[in-house]
């Protein structure tokens, strides 16, 4: 049903790669997120939290340098480590503090200055305008559905995104102390669609923002965009929500292998939340950014 219409999506669907590690280890987490094209000027759409994790990976990864900086100097003496504890606290580092992030605009363009970005004042959307960049390594672009009002409820439609990473091109350099890309290892993740039926519309201070779908966005989708079978954009994955269903089972014994065991399990629905395709087009006519509309 999507076939073709997930080969139009990954036309302009990208992975923002990310790695990651905390103070208490050199254990590398990688993680992934999703953005979307809007047209050949370096424009593309993502949510405001992976934004808001961009943006803050700056201000970790300075904390940290200035830390290392202070840290290198101390005099390696009896009084070492209580000196380190006090640097520790001053600069708000502890065990499990994330100290250094690194991200990567993968397949995006061959080169770029940096990006600016805008931010939507309410809903979970955000504008990414790659600075001074080389060639463009995407082939298409999004085309918007041009009236979001004929959007119903059971229809059937499609999120693109990069969950589950898979990439390992990345190492921890023992001798600077710092996480790094590495030109080694496996550069891609795998893109990964997920369908679902439209169930309701969100709404809030009675304005439409939102599109919930039967089915969970995954945690690396975020970002990417929602399409019908034909490619046409409806919206962007943003979040899911978890609806308790009152089906608990406490205690209860069952046979597993032919031997009793007692279980317990809470249910939940986990529904897909996507923001909403006129929300996407009025933020970028706020911005003057060209984008595409059907027909």
């Amino acid at each position: 049903m999507f076939v073709e219409a997930i080969e139009k999506a990954a036309a302009y669907t990208r992975p923002i790669h990310t790695i990651m590690r905390t103070y208490s280890g050199k254990q590398i987490i990688p993680g992934a997120a999703t953005f979307f094209f809007v047209n050949r000027e370096g424009y593309a759409i993502t949510c405001k939290h992976v934004v808001d994790m961009l943006l803050a990976s700056e201000t970790i990864n300075a904390n940290y340098a200035a830390f290392r900086a202070e840290r290198n100097r101390l005099p390696n003496d009896g009084k070492y480590k209580n000196n380190l504890k006090g640097l520790e606290l001053r600069y708000n580092i502890g065990p499990d503090t994330v100290i250094q992030i690194r991200n990567s605009f993968v397949d995006a363009v061959s080169s770029m200055s940096g990006f600016t970005v805008h931010l939507h004042p309410t809903a979970d959307l955000a504008i990414i305008k790659l600075n001074d960049f080389g060639n463009i390594l995407y082939p298409d672009v999004a085309v918007f559905k041009k009236n979001g009002a004929d959007i119903k409820q059971g229809e059937t439609l499609c999120r693109l995104g990069f969950p589950f990473p898979e990439f390992t091109n990345f190492a921890y350099n023992e001798a600077t102390d710092d996480i790094e890309w590495t030109a080694t290892g496996i550069q891609q993740s795998p893109r990964f669609p997920i369908d679902g039926m439209v169930t309701r519309f969100l709404a809030e201070n009675n304005s439409l923002y939102g599109i919930e779908l039967s089915t969970p966005g995954l945690r690396g989708q975020s970002g990417g965009p929602l399409f019908n079978k034909e490619g046409i954009v409806y919206g962007m994955q943003s979040s899911t929500k978890h609806l308790h269903l009152g089906f608990d089972i406490i205690d209860k014994e069952i046979l597993i292998n032919n031997r009793p065991h007692k279980v317990t399990d809470y249910s939940f629905m986990h529904l897909g939340q996507c923001i909403h395709v006129d929300v996407i087009k009025n933020f970028l006519d706020e911005h003057k950014v060209v984008y595409y509309e059907e027909g």
